[in-house]
């Protein structure tokens, strides 16, 4: 996905790949740093304002009522969305037979029941498409067609080589963390249909019965991926936002809690001295902003793993919408 998407191993660490709890750290300490740099190059008289007790009181003030506020429409739209999952007996039942149609087909599709486990079943689904890209490329090899053998070919080999490599990667992966659904977007199906499509197209003339039948069959097995991809991503989402919920309300009370001893007992004596020719107050003030921009810092930490994903899977069928695929 990063070779397609032409970006750098550091966007994609800090977008999708990384623990969304290391990335909150990073941010809250690109904060701390950001905050105490600014505040010691200022010129010398707005230093006395930080330390002034009606600037601390306005700022820790406002930062409570952020957080309360922020807190509570983040969990808000995170009952929001979970209340989709919410309804009567018959639409639960039209979802069920939805889910067990898809589950039984795909039986058919991998000739075992399908597995329970969100990785496993991807993998089957992958490993299907996998062994009739092989079976293609050796039936196409005995063709006539020095073009559409290489075509093939060439199609199958790639296709063959993703596979293996998002196989491996889906191979103990564990739902609930991110593996599962960064190999599933490394494995990208839509591009693929559309390659076996235009084959289809360009070289209907020369192709024989039983290859046009492989390539059907290897259309197929894609198409099935798409589906179950984003089941699995949706499924991902309500789990994060679920996650992402919980970890601002904890995040939340020591938050506040901060703000308030703030309000309460520092003022310009409370840390009299320096530190590495720093006031301490400043050291004081600039980590205890830190503090209580946590669950803003979490909130983006989630958010941005969340819409990145959403962005590269806006299309479930076979359309580019990135200009680094095209």
């Amino acid at each position: 996905m990063r070779e397609r998407a032409g970006e750098s191993r550091f966007k994609i660490w800090l977008l999708l790949s990384a623990n969304r709890l290391v990335v909150t750290t990073v941010l809250a300490l690109g904060v701390f740093v950001a905050f105490v740099v600014t505040v010691t190059l200022l010129p010398q008289p707005l230093q006395p304002q930080l330390r002034s007790g009606d600037t601390i009181e306005t700022m820790f003030s406002t930062m409570v009522g952020a957080i309360i506020t922020g807190v509570t429409l983040v969990v808000t739209i995170g009952q929001l969305v979970l209340s989709q999952e919410n309804g009567p007996l018959g639409d639960q039942r039209d979802r069920m037979e939805g889910s067990m149609d898809f589950r039984e087909y795909a039986g058919e599709l991998i000739g075992s029941p399908s597995p329970a486990d969100p990785s496993s079943f991807l993998r089957e689904l992958v490993g299907v498409a996998q062994q009739r890209a092989e079976t293609l490329r050796d039936t196409v090899s005995e063709n006539d067609s020095d073009t559409l053998r290489g075509e093939v070919e060439e199609f199958t080999d790639s296709l063959i080589g993703n596979a293996e490599k998002v196989r491996d990667q889906l191979d103990g992966a564990t739902f609930g963390s991110f593996d599962v659904l960064l190999a599933a977007l490394n494995f990208n199906y839509g591009w693929k249909i559309f390659q076996v499509e235009r084959i289809r197209n360009d070289h209907e003339s020369v192709l024989t019965e039983d290859e046009d039948a492989l390539l059907n069959d290897l259309k197929t097995s894609l198409s099935m991926f798409g589906p179950a991809r984003e089941h699995v991503k949706t499924l991902y989402f309500e789990w994060e936002l679920v996650t992402l919920s919980q970890m601002i309300l904890y995040a939340a009370i020591p938050a506040l809690v901060v703000a308030g001893a703030m309000l309460a007992v520092v003022d310009a004596g409370t840390f009299p001295g320096y530190t590495f020719g720093v006031p301490n107050i400043t050291w004081a003030i600039g980590a205890a902003f830190t503090v209580t921009l946590v669950p803003f810092l979490l909130f983006t930490s989630y958010v941005l793993r969340i819409v990145t994903v959403a962005k590269r899977t806006l299309a479930i069928e076979p359309l580019i919408l990135r200009n680094s695929q095209r």
